[in-house]
């Protein structure tokens, strides 16, 4: 597993190079990540845990370490953030069966061309 605090610091720092070469890329994000703060509607705690959810369903160590690090300060619980990684779970396992319809599709498709 990774030492998690090493890498979230470790990250900041690669950050910190990007935004050094690339400084209006590194600023468009931060304005479209901070955006949700402007009307605060769901609440940090709750905008965390929708992030920490997608962060697993993109497989980004990145986006995991630093929205943990946020869910936590904003409150929320290990019991929490396992429910939104359940909800996470269940929606991958929903995209999956739903690509699985797609390709049953494709290959009648794929059948009748042949035919």
């Amino acid at each position: 597993m990774l030492n998690w605090i090493d890498y979230r610091k470790e990250l900041f720092g690669r950050i910190g190079e990007m935004s050094k070469l690339a400084p209006d890329s590194v600023k468009a994000y931060q304005a479209m990540s901070t955006a949700g703060q402007k009307t605060d509607l769901l609440g940090a705690k709750t905008r965390e845990l929708i992030a920490l959810a997608v962060a697993v369903s993109l497989r980004c160590d990145g986006c995991i370490t630093v929205h943990t690090a946020e869910a936590l300060k904003h409150g929320a619980s290990r019991e929490e953030i396992a429910e939104a990684l359940g909800v996470a779970m269940a929606i991958n396992a929903g995209a999956t069966l739903v690509y699985s319809a797609r390709t049953l599709d494709a290959v009648a498709a794929h059948t009748q061309a042949v035919a």
